[in-house]
């Protein structure tokens, strides 16, 4: 079955995973995914990241719950991308987001910009596993059949779109726990409108030996994994070299992003230190009050 769904991977640029995990494993995910979601990330509070308007950006999801794991490292999932990746392969990014409720179109038709396409002519082939950890009905992932590798990866007009058979489009709507294989070059979009949030886990497999692109260097994307200790037994050595235990390619000591809106992040700061005053001086009073 694996070869089957790797050649309509080749054909396609996307194929779709059914039950590809029971509902005993999904639960957990959902709930330890859901968590992460309730606030904003901040000092030693963890919660979601911010970097749009409408996705709040879930990072590490392998740190999560021991379904991610098995979903990074599913014997399905593996047999497809040794045929499809070659031997190579890793897993170079695993997070997820929440993509909210909007009428507004914010994620257009692209390819997904990874290489340095200037230090190669080739299309070096990537490919995402996404796992809906909510029901989809609104706002699926939409896939443009066939459009994978034909040219470098970049933005897409609509009008561009329009003038592709409709037919072409995959509409990948389905329940929590549908998961779906495709070759990023392809083009695609979220779709919309989204009438209600949408949870997602994105997994990234491809040669860490491919040059990355300045943008992605510079943010530090494909920096190794993280992962949780507790959720890592029994890995084979081929579960290890796939999750880049030892590799050091896009390891960077002393990494420091750089700072955006740094007057913000300034002020969150010292709002927090005041807090931490306020909490400090509370405490002493009471001590005293006790004391007196």
């Amino acid at each position: 079955m694996s070869s089957d769904h790797a050649k309509t991977l080749e054909r396609d640029g996307i194929v779709i995973l059914h039950d590809l995990l029971s509902p005993e494993q999904l639960c957990p995910m959902q709930e330890a995914f859901a968590a992460r979601l309730r606030r904003f990330r901040l000092s030693d509070m963890d919660g979601y990241v911010k970097t749009e308007l409408y996705r709040d950006m879930v990072q590490d999801v392998l740190t999560l719950d021991q379904g991610f794991v098995d979903l990074a490292l599913h014997p399905s999932v593996l047999a497809i991308m040794r045929d499809y990746l070659g031997p190579r392969f890793r897993l170079t990014e695993a997070k997820g987001w929440r993509s909210l409720a909007t009428r507004r179109s914010f994620h257009g038709w692209h390819g997904d910009a990874w290489y340095d396409q200037e230090a190669t002519e080739e299309i070096p082939k990537e490919v995402k596993l996404a796992l809906y950890l909510t029901d989809v009905d609104t706002g699926e992932f939409q896939y443009i059949r066939g459009s994978h590798r034909q040219q470098h990866p970049r933005m897409f007009l609509d009008q561009e779109v329009e003038r592709i058979d409709p037919a072409r489009i995959l509409r990948a709507r389905g329940p929590a726990g549908t998961a779906i294989l495709f070759d990023t070059s392809g083009i695609h979009r979220q779709g919309e409108p989204i009438l209600k949030d949408r949870n997602a886990v994105f997994l990234n497999y491809h040669d860490p030996t491919v040059p990355l692109q300045a943008e992605d260097v510079a943010y530090y994307r494909y920096h190794p994994l993280l992962l949780n200790a507790a959720l890592l037994g029994d890995l084979s050595e081929e579960h290890q070299r796939i999750l880049g235990f030892g590799d050091r390619s896009h390891y960077v000591h002393a990494f420091e992003r750089r700072v955006r809106f740094s007057h913000l992040v300034g002020f969150f700061e010292r709002c927090w230190k005041l807090r931490l005053r306020a909490d400090d001086l509370l405490q002493r009073v009471r001590t005293r009050w006790k004391a007196g």
